[in-house]
């Protein structure tokens, strides 16, 4: 179970009972009671269902037929006030990562979720646009752990207090991460060059056996023309972290993603979880996806150019019907504190993979050189004494 700082508010439900309110994920979150004991109930990961921590009663989640749709990209950015595709949502930040988590504004402090440092500050009220589908967790926390322990038992040279760690599941933090995915239709207009290989025959002189021998051999060059031209490519959920507060090397390796499975956004799957708020805006989110989208690009121009080399000397894209989805995706996130540095270990909510920072423990690497070449010099002299 994970435990929530948050002060939620007091409302009336439409069946007369207390339900509760708090910011979580861009929208006001609901807090549902169990039927059974009157707990809070939580989401039950890999299911669509919440369970009730306590007496494991558990209810259904209603299931929207509405289509995840994607939005205009221009028609957002030029009506960014819309009350339809804009929240005002309480954030507190970590003065030390600079992460953003959504939290209830009378809220004054908690522990980050992605270094573990404590945090003594209001909420601050910002205008995002709305979250409108998410990838539920799949893998609880108990699962979590077991992976994660099995990443860390194949560590070497990893310090003891990683280990210890490993044993202890208090700082382990499920949280929703904000992405966003573009679709683009590109045309894509080149310049460069093909290059055609051919064969030559060189003559060259040599030594061998102290004689000087004349000898020839093929030697192969490149015919190079001008090449230019257009290719053409549309774009589907080009995925783009929205987040400052994560390594991105390593959450791109927490893929693929599921994408095929995502769900409308609702409250309920975010029950008993922690939401980042996007620090990557929706332009510069677009920023990241043109340079992958760059990547797919340049590999159509040099397949287009074809021949045997290809030299590309500009692109340029013009990018058509773009649309963008902004989608929360599950991470278990454990950060660890070594040598006042923070290393941060990531789960893949839905599949279970593990990447991670490591430290190195200094003492275990010298102790082993130490011991390697301990032996070499036992070696040595076993074999010195066995000639004499």
């Amino acid at each position: 179970m994970v435990e929530d700082s948050m002060q939620p508010t007091e409302l009336p439900s439409a069946d007369g009972e207390i339900a509760h309110k708090q910011q979580a994920g861009g929208q006001l979150q609901q807090s549902f009671k169990c039927g059974g004991c009157g707990a809070r109930m939580e989401f039950k990961p890999g299911s669509h269902n919440q369970a009730c921590p306590y007496c494991g009663h558990e209810n259904p989640i209603p299931q929207s037929e509405e289509d995840i749709r994607e939005l205009d990209f221009q028609a957002v950015l030029a009506g960014m006030n819309q009350a339809g595709e804009t929240e005002e949502i309480f954030t507190i930040k970590c003065p030390n990562c600079a992460a953003e988590t959504s939290t209830d504004p009378n809220v004054t402090s908690q522990d980050c979720p992605f270094c573990g440092s404590p945090i003594v500050a209001m909420a601050s009220s910002t205008k995002h646009i709305k979250p409108r589908s998410l990838l539920p967790f799949h893998v609880n926390r108990r699962q979590g752990w077991e992976k994660f322990r099995q990443w860390v038992s194949g560590l070497w040279f990893a310090p003891n207090d990683l280990r210890k760690m490993a044993q202890t599941e208090g700082r382990l933090a499920g949280v929703y991460v904000p992405y966003w995915t573009y679709d683009s239709d590109t045309t894509s207009f080149y310049h460069g060059q093909r290059g055609e290989h051919y064969w030559v025959t060189e003559h060259y002189t040599t030594h061998e056996n102290g004689k000087l021998v004349h000898k020839t051999r093929r030697v192969r060059k490149t015919r190079w023309w001008p090449a230019s031209g257009t290719v053409w490519h549309s774009f589907d959920d080009v995925l783009v972290l929205a987040s400052n507060s994560l390594p991105r090397n390593y959450t791109e390796k927490l893929e693929p993603w599921d994408l095929k499975n995502l769900v409308p956004y609702t409250d309920e799957y975010l029950s008993g979880f922690r939401a980042e708020s996007y620090q990557i805006d929706l332009t510069q989110g677009f920023d990241y996806a043109r340079n992958i989208m760059d990547v797919t690009i340049r590999q159509l121009v040099r397949q287009d150019i074809g021949v045997d080399e290809q030299r590309i000397h500009s692109v340029r894209t013009q990018h058509d019907r773009i649309t963008f989805k902004h989608l929360l995706l599950p991470i278990w996130i454990s950060a660890y504190r070594y040598q006042n540095k923070v290393y941060r270990f990531l789960i893949n909510g839905r599949t279970g993979e593990v990447q991670g920072e490591r430290p190195w423990s200094f003492w275990k690497i010298a102790l082993t050189v130490i011991g390697i070449a301990a032996l070499a010099a036992t070696v040595a002299l076993i074999i010195a004494a066995s000639q004499t």
